[in-house]
């Protein structure tokens, strides 16, 4: 647990550097002008499309019944629009994820490695392609068990559990190889990853969980819908800022624990000497 908090305390403190400030911004312009052109151009088309999707089933009409009940009918109007954007969102911060893995994650691990971590020796267990196959591999695999468990979002507490925990699964397997490619060698990439698997999925979640915030912001209002290109912007950067974070709390947490498995050899031979 002491590993967890100074991994925790020193990431947020590298977060507010300059340098990793910046490195938000590449994946936040990238994101945002794709995704903003694509939900310009298609926007209507799939508010319709969602709509009429939706008509046909007896959970809508169920839902338009309680809001003529409450007095509020123009919220049946939402609806579709908000199912639009919580469709979007999961792929955004997909999207993000994978641009924080290839463009930011190497500068990060640099930054640490020139800072904290300047004596550890680079094994260069990982490549550049070993980096993108695990990271589209782990985001099919994401993508697969959010459409399969969509139907779950619309039981409480399912809508507030599953999609931390999907995305912190599938920031685990991103950020653990990426963070330890250059130091590590294969098989000391594994042992890492075999010893410490339940912290870093611990972070993996409790990353995905910082990552429903800007979530439930943009999706907990009807205004959200009205301004949405500008909500999205600025939830993109949110987004991005986090995964900077997510990137330094693996980052120290994993050459830490390099660090530590390098050392242990050494430890037991210098204990066998003195007996």
């Amino acid at each position: 647990m002491n590993d967890l908090l100074r991994s925790f305390v020193r990431a947020f403190a590298s977060a507010l550097h300059p340098r990793m400030l910046w490195l938000t911004f590449m994946p936040f312009i990238v994101a945002a002008v794709g995704w903003g052109v694509l939900l310009w151009l298609t926007w209507q088309r799939l508010v319709d499309g969602a709509r009429a999707a939706l008509d046909g089933f007896a959970l809508t009409a169920m839902l338009y019944r309680m809001f003529d009940a409450i007095g509020l009918p123009q919220l049946h109007a939402v609806v579709a629009p908000f199912v639009v954007v919580s469709l979007a969102i999961p792929l955004i911060v997909l999207t993000v994820l994978l641009l924080i893995a290839t463009l930011s994650m190497p500068a990060v691990v640099k930054h640490l490695a020139g800072r904290q971590f300047a004596a550890l020796e680079a094994k260069r267990g990982g490549t550049w392609f070993g980096s993108a196959f695990n990271a589209l591999w782990a985001a099919l695999a994401a993508v697969v068990l959010l459409v399969v468990t969509v139907p779950l979002w619309l039981i409480p507490p399912f809508f507030a559990l599953l999609p931390p925990l999907i995305w912190g699964w599938l920031t685990y397997r991103v950020m653990t190889y990426d963070a330890l490619a250059q130091h590590a060698s294969r098989d000391e990439r594994a042992a890492v990853l075999s010893r410490h698997r339940w912290p870093l999925l611990g972070i993996g979640i409790a990353t995905g969980l910082l990552g429903t915030v800007p979530t439930f912001v943009w999706v907990s209002s009807v205004w959200t819908m009205v301004l949405f290109p500008f909500v999205a912007a600025a939830m993109i950067w949110v987004y991005a800022f986090i995964l900077v974070f997510s990137a330094l709390w693996f980052g120290h947490y994993c050459l830490r624990a390099l660090e530590d498995l390098r050392a242990a050899p050494r430890a037991t031979t210098i204990d066998m000497g003195h007996a």
